[in-house]
């Protein structure tokens, strides 16, 4: 369809296509789209945007946020009518070009792919140099894509990423030996750091009859804790068996591998709405791109848009590999929105289907502490450390995690040993050497021990505020007031409204004299108690008490030495 014709199209078509009644709404649709917008609401931004379009047609502002929030919701053929509008009214675009790009590539109109990239209607520079050759390999051209991925190559911070699509082009086309080469180029070394990547070049390995390189990098890349797709291969390559290039077997899935893979790289440097649409054209243009699927999920999920996060892990079918994963991040979604029951729900039916899997009865274990049913964690972490084979570094957090369920639970015994255990797989753990060094000084044993625990915990974590109030806790317990002060003032300006930490620097500020400066501290806790994420285990009535009588009296009447906080066990 040309611009001439767009033009001459009534609007209220675009509002059919659209679904939306060509009625006009209140002037507050669009603040309203704005509002839902900026929250990450994009089912109600396009909602809203659609109702301010019926007011105002041909606003450039509305038609872009428009299409902006159905590329964010994954609607690309919707996203794609607005942009046609858009780009047919003479405004200049990316997100409107981005769509109409995209649903052309999901045509595999590859001719029109080109002439829209060659007359400066693309994305930007990198995604239209690498979708220029995946379209050039879709009509056959494929010596001038293998030239064109090259050019793109020579820009500058470009070259990992043309050698990376240049493998993948090669491997599609059957030239193995091509694509191994280009693996193996010391310039292409951080491909294979990537999961893809990776798995790309062992798949190209294994067709290469060269199945021992493939086994060996099998194991280097992901160790011996395997998902279920990384298991299938290993288990087929030890068979004898040979794997299948599945990484792109189309230049349409080319094309979604540019969006996937500029997705990836923006993901720390670009907002979370922006980075969804490079992963949502993926996740359009390769439907069974689990890791697309997978990553959009994750930045709905950091920009707290639990719902969508929910429903989009949901798109991960049961025969997926990556099912598995999906349903941990949906679970992991449904606690955090306040579902805890229903994540609960989701992971006892996974344990089910998946249960050989670790990390399925780890997390598991996880939401059943978080709920503060122990005994079930305790269960499930058992039954997660039964599927371990053989012992391995990593399973020092589920022992970590069964010793506070254990301690929690008064099993102070147990708990010990889960936690010696963790140290024992990985020694300089922060969180371990802190939570366990905690605990002691709140036993009173083991003070000296203790000491040396939070002091290296510490060394690790500098900045965290719980470690660093733990430091000051345990000098306070063994009775060296005055070094106590500055670690425990360091934990309230790492920590500002937490009611322990306040509290704590209260409790040290009177045993060095400083009353009043001690009373304000209690006086700050009690502010802070139940206040937002603020810790629950400040105990007011305690603190109280301590207002009325001083630190001192409260210590006397609970059965303590003033003067002798100290058990040096």
């Amino acid at each position: 369809m040309t611009i001439r014709v767009l033009r001459q199209i009534s609007f209220a078509v675009v509002l059919a296509i659209l679904g939306m009644p060509l009625v006009a709404e209140p002037a507050g649709s669009y603040l309203a789209a704005r509002s839902a917008a900026v929250t990450g609401d994009y089912d109600a931004a396009a909602r809203y945007y659609a109702q301010a379009l019926a007011r105002d047609p041909s606003n450039p502002e509305i038609l872009e946020n428009a299409s902006f929030a159905l590329l964010a919701l994954g609607d690309i053929d919707r996203a794609a009518v607005v942009g046609n509008k858009l780009l047919a009214d003479g405004q200049n675009s990316q997100v409107a070009q981005m769509a109409v790009l995209a649903q052309k590539a999901g045509e595999e109109n590859y001719p029109d792919v080109l002439a829209r990239i060659l007359e400066n209607q693309g994305v930007g520079p990198l995604v239209d140099g690498l979708l220029r050759s995946w379209a050039q390999v879709g009509i056959g051209e494929v010596t001038a894509a293998l030239s064109n991925f090259d050019k793109v190559g020579e820009e500058r911070g470009l070259q990992g990423f043309a050698l990376y699509h240049k493998a993948l082009a090669f491997a599609m086309v059957g030239d193995f030996e091509g694509s191994d080469a280009i693996f193996a180029m010391q310039e292409a070394g951080a491909l294979r750091q990537t999961r893809r990547g990776a798995i790309a070049h062992i798949e190209v390995l294994s067709l290469l009859d060269r199945t021992d390189e493939a086994l060996s990098m099998l194991d280097q890349s992901f160790g011996s804790d395997l998902n279920p797709k990384l298991q299938s291969m290993r288990t087929t390559l030890a068979e004898g068996g040979k794997l299948s290039f599945t990484q792109v077997k189309t230049a349409r899935d080319g094309m979604a591998e540019v969006f996937f893979t500029v997705g990836s790289a923006l993901r720390n440097e670009a907002s979370e709405d922006y980075t969804l649409l490079y992963t949502r054209v993926a996740e359009y243009l390769n439907p069974i791109h689990s890791d697309a699927t997978l990553l959009s999920a994750g930045l709905l999920e950091q920009m707290e848009r639990f719902e969508l996060a929910t429903q989009t892990y949901k798109k991960v079918g049961r025969g997926d590999p990556a099912f598995h994963a999906a349903e941990l991040g949906r679970a992991e979604a449904l606690r955090r929105s306040g579902k805890p029951d229903a994540a609960i729900e989701v992971l006892e039916n996974l344990a089910q289907t998946h249960s050989s899997l670790a990390m399925v009865h780890s997390s598991l274990g996880d939401a059943f502490r978080q709920m503060e049913r122990f005994e079930e964690a305790v269960g499930a972490y058992d039954t997660a450390l039964a599927q371990y084979e053989e012992e391995v570094n990593g399973q020092w957090f589920i022992y970590y995690a069964r010793g506070i369920s254990h301690e929690r639970l008064n099993k102070w015994e147990e708990s010990e040993a889960d936690f010696r255990k963790a140290l024992e797989l990985n020694p300089e753990q922060p969180q371990v050497l802190n939570y366990l060094g905690y605990s002691l000084v709140e036993k009173q044993v083991k003070l000296d021990e203790a000491l040396d625990m939070i002091e290296r915990a510490v060394a690790a974590r500098p900045d965290s505020g719980y470690i660093v109030d733990s430091l000051g806790w345990v000098l306070f317990r063994l009775g060296r007031y005055d070094e106590a002060v500055a670690p425990m003032e360091r934990a309230t300006e790492l920590m500002p409204i937490d009611p322990i930490v306040n509290d704590h620097l209260g409790d040290v500020y009177w045993s060095v004299g400083r009353f009043l400066e001690a009373e304000f501290q209690w006086k700050r806790a009690l502010s802070f108690v139940d206040f937002g994420d603020a810790s629950q285990e400040a105990d007011p009535d305690r603190i109280r008490r301590k207002l009325e009588v001083g630190l001192d009296q409260v210590l006397e009447e609970e059965g303590a030495d003033p003067l002798r906080l100290a058990d040096d066990g």
